[in-house]
């Protein structure tokens, strides 16, 4: 019994280890901001928002695998979950995109940014 605590114990702090890691990248990059990603337009967004989405899912994706036990249950349950995630997620970004550009060109002669 001891020898399976001590997997868990050293399988929870390498995912710990990956999401700290891939945090700090995450507010390095919001702290720096650097102007090759955040002036430039990509998709509708500048590739440091992009960046960010795909951190976060990252992260989402690995707190989901590990905490809440995905690997153990069957594929179709697993393909059902990360599935509508996703396109949920993909919805949602994508109507945030369109809705932030529309608000950005309405009201960029009203306010100054």
């Amino acid at each position: 019994m001891a020898h399976a605590h001590e997997s868990n114990v050293k399988r929870i702090w390498m995912v710990f280890g990956l999401l700290s890691i891939v945090t700090i990248v995450e507010v390095g990059l919001g702290i720096v901001k650097p102007d090759a990603l955040y002036l430039t337009n990509f998709l509708g967004t500048s590739p440091l928002n992009w960046i960010f989405i795909i951190l976060t899912l990252v992260k989402a994706y690995y707190i989901t695998w590990t905490f809440m036990h995905m690997e153990g249950e069957k594929k179709w349950f697993r393909r059902a979950v990360v599935w509508t995630a996703v396109f949920l997620i993909c919805y949602l970004v994508t109507l945030l995109l369109i809705e932030g550009e529309y608000l950005n060109e309405t009201l960029a002669p009203l306010i100054r940014w």
